[in-house]
This record gives C-alpha cells, structure tokens and sequence, in this order.
C-alpha cells in the first residue's frame, strides 16, 4: 500500500498533555525512521523541549514542519496528528504504523487513516 499521508486520529477524550510523556520516544522514532536525525543533538533536544512545553501546557504542539522528505503535522482542528511526505510511498504507510504501534504500546486509543487531507491542506 502506498499513500502521502497517514493520520492518527485519537480518542476525542485525549488531551494533548497526555501525549507529553510519550512525545520524545514518538518524535525521535519519527526522525530516525525518516532519516531527519538533526546532526547536533542540542537541535533535537531543542524540537523536543518545544513541543513539550505546548503539550504540558495541553496546547497543540509544532511537531516536526520543516522542509524535508516527511512531516509529523498536528492539526488544529482536531485531535490527531499526520505523517505527511511529499508523494505516494510505501515509507509513509510503514512510518505511520511504526508510530501506531508506540501509541498502542503506551495505552493510547486511535484509529488509522490515509490520504484524507483536503485540497486546503495539502
């Protein structure tokens, strides 16, 4: 299967703080999958405490939006977050399901989707 987006839609009773203690294992898991490893590792710890502070303070975080092969997106209007890359590939689909997999481990409710941005968000 192929597909340019792949979305973890969370239980509508998630808060984003919930996902702060889980949040450095999924955003390093995400950049080691998609080889986007910053070189200096105070520039990953710098993406972390980032997203930390919105999540502890139950806010949506950035996640990771910068210019490269795949994006980790939270949306604003609604309670998910998408692994988003720049075409079809089968990299998105495993991607996805490597960071389901860490949420089914740490007890977070979700379901899968794919390819289901709007024009507007693409």
């Amino acid at each position: 299967m192929k597909a340019s987006s792949g979305h973890l839609v969370l239980n509508d009773r998630t808060e984003y703080q919930e996902l702060a203690e889980v949040f450095p294992e999924l955003l390093k898991l995400f950049l080691e999958e998609t080889d986007q490893i910053p070189e200096d590792p105070e520039i990953m710890q710098m993406f972390i405490h980032i997203n930390q502070l919105d999540l502890e303070a139950n806010r949506k975080p950035e996640g990771y939006n910068r210019k490269g092969r795949m994006r980790l997106i939270f949306p604003t209007n609604r309670m998910e977050f998408y692994v988003k890359g720049s075409s079809k590939s089968g990299e998105v689909v495993r991607v996805t399901e490597k960071i389901s997999k860490l949420l089914t481990r740490n007890g977070f409710e979700h379901e899968l989707a794919w390819n289901t941005l709007s024009c507007l968000e693409s």
